[in-house]
């Protein structure tokens, strides 16, 4: 890196406000070239562009090492807390793929706090999974960046509330529950054991209604009462003891340290709240497709701050998305037009289908109306090969237009196939503008 360049970027660095963030390398293309997280933003990204760091004095891997000569500009996000941080560059190496990122780059995820309040007896579980079937209908709380921290609180709350961790199917009208012999937890009083009706239906339901409550709130009452125990055990020299205080005290508090799924952390383990088969199957039948639709691409076309429009195209197989086929696309042809938009996308992506060098997917969609599936299919009739089915999906009404029908299709809100378009549709949406969001979200650090 030339002197003036890093004498540049690290008067930059130390500029930052002293809060936890995210921090962005990107190239003289503005490529983002690493993402990474700070406590502290100065101090962090500051060390990139120490003068020791042309001689490999910043102690980076051999490959990040490389990225140095790269770099021409960063971008940083403030945040919240680490924890804020943790989510942020999770979510953005997951989306932008950075070149020089070796982790977050699969399909790992945080937990969540699910509670299965359809159940007559809900329990409480920790899960990566909260869009699985047993979780439909749950109170889901999360993500958490800590496992460990989760799991400490979870041990910690059973023994006050008492609630059920096991997965025992427990019905409030089964009478062979009074000969159930209960697992260890009753005995040790950390679960009343509805399996073995030794609680009512109603008090189980307050027990876990108080539980609520308090995972909600600020647990300040609890909380100060474990300082006073953890401040007694230091004085009485009980030292062990204290630290197991401390390190409840910190598993409590950490419980504050949370995104919300209404935030999109993490979509890909968040959707799909119906069966995606049950999805492809009634798409399938919906649609009158000979084949099953076990892979289906999405292209979306948005518009961003300053008037950037890029296009987004996301790949779904056998109903689970794809990460690796995500792609973005920054429009070159127009900026506020989205039919020649669509069609730079379709000519873009499936050119190389549309020669036979490559396969298509079993169903393409479109986000938009008629307008937006003629485009598409213009870019399509130029080309040898054509695609099995192209369809569209019209926000609002929710209709369906379908290329070799002239009048949409309008299903029920509840129907598997339309919330399996559903589901893609807008994960292809989140995909172009979620980067965008969380820097309009953010104060930021432009260059």
């Amino acid at each position: 890196m030339q002197p003036e360049k890093l004498k540049q970027l690290s008067e930059k660095a130390r500029q930052l406000p002293k809060v936890p963030g995210v921090y962005l390398m990107k190239d003289a293309k503005g490529v983002v070239l690493y993402v990474g997280k700070a406590s502290s933003l100065p101090n962090r990204v500051s060390s990139y562009f120490i003068p020791s760091a042309a001689l490999g004095g910043t102690g980076l891997s051999p490959k990040k090492q490389s990225m140095l000569d790269l770099i021409d500009d960063f971008d940083v996000i403030e945040c919240e807390g680490e924890w804020e941080a943790l989510l942020a560059e999770n979510r953005l190496i997951k989306d932008l793929h950075p070149r020089f990122n070796e982790r977050l780059t699969d399909d790992k995820s945080y937990p969540y706090l699910a509670i299965t309040l359809r159940d007559d007896f809900p329990g409480v579980y920790i899960t990566r999974q909260p869009n699985a079937p047993e979780f439909q209908g749950a109170k889901v709380l999360g993500p958490f960046t800590s496992v460990y921290a989760l799991r400490e609180s979870v041990q910690l709350l059973q023994r006050a509330f008492k609630f059920r961790t096991c997965h025992l199917k427990i019905m409030d009208k089964d009478d062979t529950r009074h000969h159930f012999r209960p697992c260890l937890l009753y005995p040790i009083k950390q679960c009343t054991a509805p399996c073995a009706a030794k609680i009512s239906k109603p008090d189980y339901r307050i027990d876990i209604d108080r539980f609520i409550r308090f995972i909600e709130s600020k647990r300040s009452v609890m909380l100060r009462d474990l300082r006073q125990q953890m401040q007694t055990a230091s004085e009485n020299q009980e030292y062990e003891n204290a630290g197991v205080l401390r390190d409840q005290i910190q598993a409590i508090e950490k419980l504050d340290e949370r995104g919300k799924r209404s935030q999109g952390w993490q979509p890909e383990t968040e959707s799909f709240y119906v069966s995606a088969q049950k999805g492809m199957e009634s798409l399938q039948k919906t649609l009158k497709h000979d084949e099953p639709l076990r892979c289906v691409e999405c292209i979306d076309i948005a518009h961003l701050q300053g008037g950037e429009t890029v296009g987004s195209k996301v790949c779904f197989i056998d109903g689970r998305p794809l990460k690796t086929e995500y792609r973005r696309y920054k429009i070159q042809t127009a900026t506020n037009d989205d039919y020649a938009a669509i069609r730079e996308v379709v000519s873009r992506r499936y050119r190389d289908a549309g020669a036979g060098n490559e396969l298509y997917p079993d169903l393409i969609i479109i986000d938009g109306g008629l307008g937006q599936l003629h485009a598409a299919l213009e870019v399509f009739d130029e080309l040898e090969v054509k695609p099995a089915m192209v369809i569209s999906l019209a926000k609002k009404q929710e209709l369906i237009y379908v290329q070799t029908q002239s009048e949409p299709i309008k299903l029920s809100r509840q129907n598997h196939g339309l919330r399996f378009c559903q589901a893609i549709r807008d994960e292809a949406h989140r995909f172009a503008q979620h980067y965008h969001h969380i820097l309009r979200r953010k104060k930021i650090v432009g260059k």
